[in-house]
């Protein structure tokens, strides 16, 4: 298989994706988005005044990584559900299964009751998220995917600006419960615009449906859960078999999946030859560089004196700066043009860590010289991805079977979920030996804070020595 990395050209543009019913098919797909995303940062917000109440601070990263874990599975069995029920149906239960883990969270009296209602909020979150890449394919003509994509990645930057506002408000009140109760309506009123404006099922598109890569799920479930469990100890020993299990069974799940006849990926992904094995790596390792942001808002509280609400905020610019670059990077078209982003797209990653490297562990207790440095070097975290990723998207999209093309744009979130499972986790376990428990405080803060975003700053590095095989295989086909 040759590689393709270019974007598909555009004719019409935003304009076209926007109006008519395109417009009307955005509003429902981009909601979704919106829905699963502001959901992430009110939770990222008020998880400090939730541990506060409820304790289980040394679960801290488990909020995230079991939501995502449950997201997984969601994104696996998103394109079975859209074949059974059509994307009217599809949208309707994961805002139903969305609803009910979200008011679980909401009556939450200790933590293992709030990560069981994170899970099966996760679920929905992950049918809302891949049901959106599926579906633009299936509602949008192939001129405009680059575009919608970067609708996609709009809504993250939206949220940010929703998410750690509601969060803020309701943690800085003492009511972070009623941070996950107010959302209950807006989903209600999504999943009825969802059910309305959406296509049904197709005539004989139901498929197989019902065939699942069982032994992957488990096998990558169990590899992200046996992480999190070392996470949770100090005893670098334990950190270190959790790894090496993790390792072991992912292992065992490529093995399964180059000869599986229901793959988790499109068929030929694995082999050494695929340029989707590149794309879906380079994803994976620019996903996981941006996981030691779960940490910080709890950082800039402790260590720099803000309130729930400006930590929000100030976390969410890793988001923002995504956002702002998938937009500004969609509309280009010329090889030369994406090659070059690939290349720029994890530099500028890396520099955004090693500066918050040096300037997040300092204690300034709300010092405007240290946050500036900051405040940069999480933008530039996410502009970095979001150069290359309506790019990286669509070359899967273009790169795969025509017929699995459905199972590539399941398998981009299936991967990047993943990697977001596996970068928490670990982000947990670097955090608990950096010093967050023990010694804790503004001491452990600060050290482990140095530890996260060194030890994250060597994913962007592996994801700029992958991507040169993305580009030779571009090459190769010219």
């Amino acid at each position: 298989m040759t590689a393709n990395i270019s974007s598909p050209p555009v004719s019409g543009g935003w304009a076209q994706l926007l109006r008519g019913r395109n417009g009307v098919f955005s509003l429902a797909l981009a909601g979704g988005v919106t829905l699963h995303a502001i959901n992430i940062y009110i939770v990222t917000t008020v998880m400090p005044s939730v541990v506060a109440e409820i304790g289980g601070l040394d679960y801290y990263a488990w909020s995230t990584t079991f939501f995502v874990v449950a997201s997984i599975l969601g994104s696996a069995l998103s394109v079975r559900l859209l074949r059974k029920t059509g994307a009217r149906g599809a949208y309707a239960a994961a805002a139903i299964l969305f609803g009910i883990g979200t008011t679980f969270c909401s009556f939450a009296p200790s933590m293992p009751i709030l990560l069981g209602g994170r899970v099966v909020q996760g679920l929905g979150g992950g049918f809302l998220y891949a049901l959106a890449y599926s579906v633009i394919r299936e509602v949008y003509p192939q001129h405009l995917w680059s575009r919608a994509i970067g609708l996609i990645s709009a809504m993250w930057g939206v949220s940010t600006l929703i998410g750690p506002a509601v969060g803020g408000a309701f943690a800085e009140s003492g009511a972070w419960r009623a941070a996950f109760w107010s959302l209950v309506p807006i989903i209600g009123i999504f999943g009825m615009i969802a059910w309305l404006v959406l296509p049904g099922r197709k005539a004989g598109a139901e498929g197989d449906s019902s065939a699942l890569p069982g032994r992957q799920l488990f096998l990558l479930t169990v590899a992200v859960l046996s992480v999190s469990a070392g996470s949770t100890s100090t005893i670098l020993g334990i950190n270190i078999a959790g790894l090496l299990v993790a390792g072991l069974l992912i292992g065992l799940l490529f093995r399964i999946e180059r000869i599986a006849s229901v793959r988790l990926l499109p068929t030929g992904t694995l082999a050494s030859s695929s340029p989707l094995a590149a794309l879906y790596a380079t994803v994976a390792f620019l996903v996981i560089s941006m996981q030691p942001d779960v940490f910080v808002p709890y950082f800039l509280q402790i260590l720099h004196g803000q309130s729930p609400l400006a930590a929000g905020y100030l976390a969410a610019l890793m988001a923002m700066g995504w956002t702002a670059a998938s937009i500004v990077s969609s509309g280009t078209v010329e090889n030369k043009s994406t090659s070059r982003l690939l290349i720029i797209g994890p530099l500028t990653v890396f520099i955004g860590l090693l500066i918050l490297c040096a300037t997040l562990p300092l204690s300034s207790q709300g010092q405007i010289i240290i946050l500036a440095p900051i405040s940069f070097g999480l933008v530039l975290v996410g502009f970095g991805i979001g150069l290359v990723w309506p790019h990286l998207v669509t070359s899967v999209f273009k790169n795969a079977p025509p017929s699995e093309r459905d199972l590539a744009a399941g398998g981009v979130t299936t991967v990047q979920l993943s990697a977001t499972a596996l970068g928490v986790a670990i982000a947990g376990m670097t955090a608990n030996l950096g010093g967050l428990i023990d010694p804790g405080g503004i001491t452990g803060a600060s050290s482990a804070a140095r530890a996260l975003f060194l030890g994250f700053s060597l994913a962007p590095l592996i994801a700029l020595l992958v991507v040169q095989r993305v580009l030779r295989h571009a090459r190769s086909n010219c």
